[in-house]
């Protein structure tokens, strides 16, 4: 995923983000906040059991 986001292959983003810890891992923005400049947030609706976020290339 950060090859895409460095590479600026990605159009559209959807991610959930929800409370709940799944184990080890690699942490999906580390090491890309430069290729990050390239998108923002279109779209962001909140519940108290997750948040669903749009990421769009600008």
């Amino acid at each position: 995923m950060q090859q895409y986001l460095r590479a600026g292959l990605i159009d559209e983003l959807t991610l959930v983000v929800a409370p709940l810890l799944a184990g080890a891992g690699e942490r999906l923005f580390d090491n890309v906040a430069d290729a990050l400049q390239n998108y923002q947030v279109t779209e962001m609706v909140s519940s108290t059991i997750a948040t669903h976020l749009t990421v769009q290339r600008r």
